[in-house]
């Protein structure tokens, strides 16, 4: 279902519905059980489900076939047994023979239209972006959130860490790379990219969205600058951050962090309700700067 811009906003509780519902904190039934009290004006449970699903269909910002990128499928190998691995390689047809690269982290629910988006927006920018999908053993990205979300829940984490790992030190080692490397991720992939930044101390910068935190020891070894951005209303990710901020300080740590208030998490992706445009489009014009101060 498409909202449109002068629709009433969504009730809270409907977002911390699907925020639990979508990171495997209720089950689908719980899920629409508890939309049930949010039907009001003649709209039924499955017209407010739909409300909160992704729309893929207008939402994203990019062509797929933009004529002035290069998008291809790159294939390297798991280093945790899984075989091989895949990903799209974005980056611009005309320009320097060498660029930076940046591997973007995907959420939950595998490469989807919208990570693939994020990765052509930052091809854009004229880095070479490598957004690789830990599904791929899998059969890769289902076609939906919610099969993606099962069978991303079949790989341990830290086997996909190591996937994600791998594919950055892949991208440094391309021919079309110059050897810098940064890394993004939301929300799993925020995850991810912390802990990118915990393992990988050669990459220029990592930044995370409203992902997990690592353990205060790992603060304690961080060498990789970090640019980090929350969501106010996320109450979820947002209770481990001040002792993990208190042991960057302790660290001197090279970080900074931005908190948008009023806004959920998953505020940058603008194919759901919880997109807030002016947050979103702040966070990632700082994420370009901070690319640019890192690797350019």
């Amino acid at each position: 279902m498409i909202r449109l811009p002068n629709d009433p906003p969504l009730p809270q509780g409907v977002h911390d519905l699907y925020d639990a519902y979508c990171h495997g904190a209720m089950s689908r039934r719980d899920f629409f059980a508890g939309l049930g009290k949010y039907t009001v004006g003649g709209m039924s449970v499955a017209m407010l489900a739909a409300c909160v699903m992704p729309d893929y269909e207008t939402n994203l910002q990019t062509r797929p076939d933009d004529p002035s990128l290069n998008i291809e499928t790159l294939l390297y190998e798991s280093p945790d047994g899984a075989g091989e691995m895949a990903g799209d390689l974005v980056r611009l047809k005309k320009g320097p023979a060498k660029r930076p690269g940046v591997i973007v982290v995907h959420e939950n629910r595998g490469l989807n239209p919208y990570i693939k988006d994020v990765a052509r927006r930052t091809g854009l920018a004229g880095y070479i972006a490598l957004a690789p999908d830990t599904l791929y053993p899998l059969g890769g990205y289902p076609g939906n959130d919610d099969d993606g979300r099962a069978l991303q829940a079949q790989r341990e984490r830290d086997d996909m860490l190591q996937d994600f790992m791998a594919a950055a030190e892949t991208l440094r080692d391309h021919p079309d790379c110059n050897g810098k490397v940064a890394c993004v991720g939301f929300c799993f992939g925020g995850s991810i990219t912390n802990l990118m930044a915990v393992n990988q101390p050669w990459l220029s910068g990592a930044v995370p969205f409203y992902g997990g935190w690592p353990t205060e020891q790992d603060a304690a070894t961080l060498e990789v600058p970090l640019q980090i951005h929350l969501a106010g209303l996320d109450t979820r990710v947002n209770a481990g951050w001040p002792a993990y901020e208190a042991a960057l300080k302790a660290n001197g740590a090279d970080y900074e962090a931005f908190i948008y208030e009023g806004v959920n998490h998953g505020f940058h992706n603008d194919t759901t309700p919880r997109f807030d445009a002016a947050a979103a489009q702040l966070a990632w014009g700082r994420t370009l700067d901070f690319f640019a101060a890192k690797l350019d």
